[in-house]
C-alpha cells in the first residue's frame, strides 16, 4: 500500500518531466553531433581546395618556365653554336636555368622524341632508368622502402624505386619556325619535403586548428607516401612516415574509382579527418593522390565535451524539478516508509531501531509513536531471552573447543606412537644387517688390499649408501623418542648460531656461486632457550634446501640466501624469528600442504625427514616452522621462518 501511493505521487509529477526533457536532449545532441560532423566534413573541403589550388599553380609555373626556356634568347644563342662547342653551351645553360627555376631535371629532347605532347604539362610516373638518365641522383632519391602498414591492401613490394614527376615539354623552335627540338623539365616529388612542407604551412598556418589538433599533407604514388610530414609515431620529432601506404578502402574509392574521399580515415597510427584528391597523368590514368588533413581526437574530444555539457545541462535541470518533486511528494509517503523500513530492520535483528519523531504529528505521527513504544516492550524481553541463549552458547563453545584440542593431541600422540613402533622396527630389521654388510665390506677391503683398486668407487658408493641409510634410522629415533635424544638446553643468542651455522655451509655457497645477504646482527635480538646443536641443525637444514632450490632453476636470476632475524608480537609475550629466504621457484600449493609430512620430497636423493625432523625439534621448545612464498612485490622465492619464544628457559 506505501509503495502504491508513493509511485501514484512521483507518477503525476515525475513522468511528464522524465519523459518529455530526455527525448528534447537527445534530439539536441543528435542534431548536434551531425552539425559537428558537418563542419569539419566542409573544413577539409575547403583545406583540399586550397592544396589542389597550390599545387595547381606549381604545375603551371613549371610549365611557364620550361615554355620561357624554351622561347628564350639564350637558348637560342646556344643553339647557334657551332657542333664541336654545342653540347658543352647547352649542358652549362641548361644547368644554369635548372637552378634559377627550381627544377630538378631540364633536358633537350630532339625533334623526334617519342611521347612528347605539345606545350604539356602534368603529372608523370617515371621509372628509375629514366630518372638517372634525366639527372644524376634522382633515381636514389625516388628510391623509398615501403613500411609495413595497418589496414593497407596486401602486396609484395619491398620498396617503391619510380618517381612521382611535376612534367612540362615546350617546343623549341627555330627562326622559320621548324621544331628544333622539346625541352623536357619538371620537378622530383618523391622525398621533396620543402614543397610538402609549403603545402602543409599554406593550408595549416601556425594557429589554424584549434584544440591543439596537427594539420598534415602528403602526396602518394600509387598508394605509397613519397613525400609527407606525416610523423610515424605522432612526435614531431620522429622519423616521417615515407614509405608508408594508405588504407585499402581510401585507394579504392580514390584510385580505383576516382572519388573525392572527405572524411575520417586511418593515417599510419590515429585517425584523421581526411581528404584524398586522386591525381592523373596526361593520358587520365589515375597514378598517386593529394592528401590534406588534420588530427581528429582534438575536435572528437571537444565535440563530446560540448555534448556533454549540453546533456549535463539537460540533466541538471531534470533532477532539479525532480528534487522538488520529490520534497512535495515526501511529505506524505516519507512518514509511512519509514515505519515500514523499522519494521524490515527489526525484522533483520536490528532490535534497537525505531521510527523516532514524525512532523507533522498528525494521525501518521501517534501511529509512529505507539509502534516505537511497542517495539521497545518486544526488545526488553528479547534481551532477557538472548542474555541467557548466549551463556549457553559460550559454554557449548568452551567444551567444543576443549574436545577438539583433546582429539588432535590424540591423533598426533597415536601418530607418533605408530612412527615409535616403525622405527622400532626398522632399526631392529635393518641396523642388524646394515653392520653384516659394513662388516664384510671392511673385511673385503682389507682382504684385497691394493687389489680392491679396480672397484674403489663402487666400494665408497656402497659405504656411502650404507651410512644413508644409518642416518634415516637415526632420523626417524630422533623424531619417535625425543627424549632419548635432546640435548642440553641454554639461553642462545640467535645471531651468534646463525654465524657459527653459515660456517659449515660456506663452501656449499660458493661452489654453487650463492650470495649471501646476512642480517643477523649479534644482540639483535632477545636470547632463546633451545640446545644449540639442534637448532644449528636446523638452521643447517634449511640453507641447504634454499641452496638447492636456486641451483634447481635454469632462468638466469641471481642467486642470493637471505638470513634476518626480526622480533615478532604474540599471545605468549613475543617471539624470536630467524628468516632463511632464497630466490628459488618457490612453493606450489601442493608443495606448501604435503611440505611437513614425512617422507614427502620433492629431491631426487632426498629422504623427506628433514623439515619434518626440524618441525618437531622446535616444537619441542615452544617453537614453530612457517613455510611461504616471499611477498608480492618482491622476487620469486620461498621464505622459512622459525619462530620460538623470546627470553624463556
Amino acid at each position: 500500500m506505501v509503495q502504491s501511493i508513493r509511485h501514484r505521487l512521483l507518477a503525476l509529477t515525475l513522468v511528464p518531466l522524465l519523459g518529455v526533457l530526455p527525448l528534447l536532449g537527445l534530439i539536441l545532441l543528435l542534431w548536434g553531433d551531425t552539425a559537428i560532423d558537418g563542419l569539419l566534413i566542409g573544413k577539409i573541403r575547403s583545406d583540399l581546395a586550397v592544396a589542389q589550388g597550390y599545387f595547381d599553380r606549381v604545375l603551371a609555373e613549371v610549365g611557364g618556365g620550361t615554355q620561357a626556356v624554351a622561347e628564350s634568347y639564350r637558348l637560342q644563342r646556344a643553339l647557334a653554336i657551332p657542333a664541336p662547342e654545342r653540347a658543352a653551351a647547352l649542358d652549362g645553360l641548361l644547368t644554369q636555368v635548372r637552378h634559377e627555376r627550381g627544377l630538378d631535371f631540364l633536358q633537350l629532347l630532339p625533334p623526334d622524341a617519342a611521347g612528347v605532347a605539345d606545350n604539356s604539362t602534368s603529372v608523370a610516373v617515371l621509372p628509375a632508368a629514366e630518372l638517372d638518365a634525366l639527372a644524376p641522383g634522382l633515381s636514389e632519391q625516388s628510391r623509398i622502402t615501403l613500411v609495413a602498414t595497418d589496414g593497407a591492401a596486401p602486396t609484395d613490394r619491398t620498396t617503391e624505386d619510380r618517381g612521382l614527376v611535376l612534367v612540362a615539354h615546350a617546343r623549341v623552335t627555330g627562326a622559320a619556325g621548324q621544331t628544333l627540338g622539346w625541352l623536357r623539365g619538371g620537378v622530383l616529388l618523391n622525398r621533396n619535403l620543402g614543397f610538402i612542407d609549403h603545402i602543409n604551412e599554406i593550408v595549416y598556418p601556425a594557429g589554424s586548428l584549434a584544440f591543439g589538433s596537427q594539420g598534415t599533407a602528403t602526396l602518394f604514388l600509387d598508394d605509397v607516401r613519397v613525400s609527407t610530414n606525416v610523423r610515424l609515431f605522432g612526435d614531431p620529432a620522429a622519423e616521417r612516415a615515407i614509405g608508408t601506404r594508405v588504407s585499402a578502402v581510401v585507394r579504392e574509392a580514390v584510385l580505383g574509382r576516382g572519388d573525392t574521399w572527405l572524411g575520417r580515415a586511418f593515417v599510419v597510427k590515429d585517425w584523421y579527418v581526411s581528404g584524398y584528391l586522386p591525381l592523373a597523368d596526361v593520358g587520365g590514368r589515375r597514378v598517386g593522390m593529394l592528401y590534406v588533413g588534420f588530427l581528429e581526437r582534438p575536435f572528437v574530444t571537444a565535440k563530446y565535451a560540448v555534448l556533454a555539457g549540453i546533456g549535463v545541462v539537460f540533466f541538471a535541470v531534470m533532477l532539479l524539478a525532480a528534487w522538488w518533486s520529490l520534497r512535495a511528494a515526501g511529505r506524505i509517503f516519507r512518514p509511512l516508509e519509514r515505519m515500514t523500513e523499522t519494521m524490515r530492520r527489526v525484522e533483520s535483528g536490528e532490535a534497537t531501531a525505531r521510527v523516532g519523531p514524525v512532523t507533522p504529528p498528525d494521525e501518521i505521527g501517534r501511529l509512529a509513536t505507539t509502534l516505537d513504544h511497542l517495539l521497545d516492550t518486544v526488545d526488553d524481553k528479547t534481551r532477557a531471552l538472548q542474555h541467557w541463549g548466549d551463556a549457553l552458547d559460550h559454554k557449548v563453545a568452551e567444551r567444543t573447543a576443549e574436545l577438539q584440542a583433546a582429539q588432535q593431541q590424540l591423533v598426533r600422540s597415536e601418530k607418533l606412537a605408530a612412527i615409535g613402533q616403525l622405527t622400532a622396527s626398522i632399526a631392529h630389521e635393518i641396523n642388524n644387517p646394515i653392520a653384516v654388510i659394513q662388516g664384510n665390506l671392511d673385511l673385503m677391503r682389507l682382504t684385497l688390499g691394493a687389489h680392491a683398486t679396480p672397484v674403489q668407487d663402487e666400494i665408497r658408493l656402497i659405504d656411502a649408501q650404507v651410512e644413508r641409510m644409518r642416518l634415516i634410522v637415526t632420523q626417524l629415533l630422533q623424531y619417535a623418542r625425543p627424549n632419548e635424544y635432546a640435548g642440553y638446553v641454554e639461553r642462545l643468542d640467535a645471531a651468534e648460531v646463525v654465524q657459527d651455522s653459515l660456517v659449515l655451509v660456506r663452501h656449499l655457497l660458493e661452489r654453487e656461486r650463492v650470495r649471501l645477504d646476512n642480517r643477523c646482527a649479534a644482540g639483535c635480538a632477545p636470547t632463546v632457550a633451545i640446545n644449540r646443536q639442534e637448532l644449528q641443525q636446523v638452521l643447517i637444514n634449511l640453507m641447504v634446501n634454499a641452496v638447492q632450490a636456486m641451483a634447481g632453476g635454469a632462468d638466469g636470476r641471481e642467486r642470493v640466501l637471505t638470513l634476518a632475524i626480526r622480533v615478532a608480537d604474540n599471545d605468549d609475550g613475543g617471539a624470536v624469528c630467524i628468516d632463511v629466504i632464497d630466490t628459488g621457484p618457490g612453493l606450489d600449493e601442493a608443495t606448501r600442504a604435503a611440505l611437513f609430512q614425512p617422507f614427502f620430497t620433492t629431491k631426487r636423493d632426498g629422504n623427506g625427514l628433514g623439515l619434518w625432523i626440524s618441525r618437531g625439534l622446535l616444537e619441542r621448545y615452544g617453537g614453530e616452522l612457517h613455510a611461504m612464498n616471499r611477498e608480492a612485490d618482491e622476487d620469486l622465492g620461498a621464505r622459512f621462518t622459525i619462530e620460538l619464544p623470546a627470553g624463556r628457559l
